[in-house]
């Protein structure tokens, strides 16, 4: 389990007074969420820029799975959870862009204040990765390249070379059509590669 991410054993009640196919279920539960937990943690850790800001974000993203979902399939539980990732994300967003409106008119003196202006502001198949793109993925400067692609590809290409998920379950996670994902993947691809092509070439004049 990573440091600061506490969503297990979550269900309620003594183990002795609970149904056998609901304490199956609560172990289905943790299982996914163990197993799901690092590579959602480097999506929002990319999509922040902030370690911090992605174990809070993946941690409200286990709760809301928690809450609002632990009755599903768990074969719905993956995209389901994606979904509601990046809808927080996407939030973070939001809201990061709204506090920075506010700090910029802000007076300069004001940075001093102790009350917080933004407290009260509402929140708003299985792939073939591309082999060189799946090979360069724990590479430092490949993160670089994919924390700088535009969001919905960052996503997609996530969602899809690295969680390995279906065009379908994409889709359902990132709240858009199937083609719109294969859209954004292959422009996120073609991107990369070019950031591939251009790192190879600096290397080769080195």
């Amino acid at each position: 389990m990573i440091d600061g991410l506490t969503c297990y054993n979550w269900a309620p009640g003594n183990e002795a007074t609970r149904g056998e196919q609901a304490l199956k279920n609560d172990r289905a539960m943790n299982d996914f969420l163990q197993g799901v937990e690092r590579r959602a943690l480097k999506m929002a850790e990319l999509a922040t820029g902030n370690r911090d800001d992605a174990m809070e974000i993946v941690q409200d993203t286990m709760l809301g799975l928690v809450r609002r979902y632990a009755d599903r399939p768990d074969q719905e539980w993956k995209p389901l959870f994606y979904r509601i990732l990046q809808s927080r994300i996407n939030d973070f967003h939001r809201r990061r862009a709204v506090r920075q409106k506010v700090m910029a008119l802000m007076p300069t003196g004001a940075e001093g204040s102790d009350e917080d202006p933004i407290e009260q502001a509402p929140a708003g198949e299985q792939v073939e990765p591309v082999a060189t793109l799946q090979r360069e993925l724990a590479n430092e400067s490949m993160l670089a390249a994919i924390a700088a692609l535009p969001g919905r590809q960052q996503q997609a290409f996530m969602l899809r070379a690295w969680e390995g998920m279906s065009v379908a379950d994409t889709a359902i996670a990132m709240r858009c059509s199937d083609g719109s994902v294969k859209t954004h993947y292959s422009r996120a691809v073609k991107a990369l590669q070019a950031a591939l092509a251009s790192l190879f070439d600096s290397d080769a004049t080195a």
